[in-house]
């Protein structure tokens, strides 16, 4: 497998990993309204400020989400492009299923039982 092929996998799992989890889910929904503080996205959650600044490193690494810091205060809001990279990956794989798939064997046999 080559070297940017292995990459490219290895950015698909960081995505869905940071989407597979249900804070980070709930912390992007609010995010959808706008930039939050830290310190408003930790108000709705039972869970200590390291387990905030953990899912948010995760968020921020895949490039959903960007921070800025303004003074000892952390903003958190969906990065510009970080809706396009989730459904342009999805949509990567769902039109791998519409097209003609390379002749690799696990779709030779696909093709075979269709």
């Amino acid at each position: 497998m080559g070297k940017k092929l292995k990459k490219d996998y290895e950015a698909h799992a960081e995505l869905f990993k940071a989407l597979s989890d249900v804070h980070r889910l709930q912390i992007l929904e609010m995010l959808c309204r706008g930039e939050l503080c830290a310190c408003k996205i930790l108000e709705k959650f039972n869970f200590t400020q390291p387990t905030l600044s953990h899912h948010m490193k995760i968020l921020c690494e895949c490039k959903i989400v960007n921070k800025r810091k303004e003074g000892k205060w952390i903003y958190y809001a969906i990065a510009p492009n970080g809706c396009e990279r989730i459904i342009g990956l999805l949509k990567k794989f769902t039109d791998v299923m519409e097209k003609e798939c390379f002749d690799c064997v696990e779709c030779t046999e696909i093709k075979k039982r269709n």
